[in-house]
């Protein structure tokens, strides 16, 4: 059984298809093509397919959505999650209700679409860092309602979650401070509130020492060329940990993973990983 804390698989699948079928629209509630076209006891076996290259994640979703369908459906999963398979590789074999597969088909693909596309850019990253010493990390820059299945196949692809929302660290970014007065106080701030973990968006070498007497945890290096990021590292001496961030695409994060820090944030990872190329093909039994 497929199980990320904090979401709940079984709302999600009834939720997409009920989308997909107009539930509690008029006329909705069902598949008017597969219904007029498709007998009730018609039954296919499908093998779902990548055309790319790709690292995959969601295969137990998609698994999912079948089986909600068509409970007795035969679902066989040939490749393990987070694994890189080329192009032309067989993903899942299924045999069941015919109606059911194409009512599936889209919500299931989609899904599998979208993560192992994250998950594909996520191993595109990594291999361009190149840094077994600084781990690739994720962003909240997920969309809304997917957050954890997107964070999930970051994994897959070989990064490592950021905070997962607003509720589990304190992030400092310029707008507090801004409200605060400076980074100090804004630090100071969250410690008296009781925050354990502190991390703090500091933009210039002088914002360093007072975040870090203050009381942050963690300190985000944000818009660093790499010799800043190098100078602001030695600063930091390992006191906290250090992340750089904003800036970062696959012909820079090398540079900037080499100087030193400990993590690289890339939003892109989940805000604007294309699609993978997969698709689903069916044969009538």
């Amino acid at each position: 059984m497929f199980q990320l804390t904090g979401f709940d698989l079984d709302a999600f699948i009834r939720s997409t298809l009920a989308e997909d079928l107009g539930e509690g629209l008029p006329g909705g509630g069902h598949d008017v093509t597969s219904e007029s076209v498709i007998p009730a006891d018609a039954r296919f076996a499908g093998v779902m397919d990548t055309r790319d290259a790709i690292s995959v994640a969601g295969l137990p979703v998609a698994e999912a959505f079948f089986r909600t369908l068509d409970p007795e459906m035969t679902v066989e999963i040939l490749v393990e999650e987070g694994a890189q398979v080329a192009a032309g590789t067989d993903l899942m074999r299924l045999e069941g209700n015919a109606r059911a597969m194409l009512t599936a088909e889209r919500s299931a693909l989609n899904t599998v679409q979208h993560l192992s596309g994250i998950a594909t850019m996520v191993r595109e990253y990594v291999t361009a860092m190149d840094n077994p010493d600084c781990t690739l990390l994720d962003t909240r820059k997920t969309i809304p309602g997917l957050r954890h299945l997107e964070k999930y196949a970051t994994r897959m692809g070989g990064a490592a979650n950021h905070r997962m929302g607003l509720w589990d660290a304190a992030m400092i970014k310029d707008n507090h401070v801004l409200v605060a007065g400076n980074v100090g106080e804004a630090v100071r701030r969250a410690v008296e509130a009781g925050v354990r973990e502190i991390i703090c968006e500091v933009d210039r070498i002088d914002q360093i020492e007072p975040a870090l007497q203050a009381g942050a945890t963690r300190l985000l290096l944000d818009n660093m060329e790499p010799d800043t990021l190098r100078e602001a590292v030695g600063i930091v001496a390992g006191r906290v940990p250090t992340e750089a961030s904003g800036g970062i695409n696959l012909q820079t994060i090398r540079a900037k993973a080499a100087t030193g820090v400990d993590f690289v944030s890339v939003g892109r990872l989940t805000q604007s990983a294309p699609a993978a190329d997969i698709g689903l093909d069916f044969t009538p039994l």
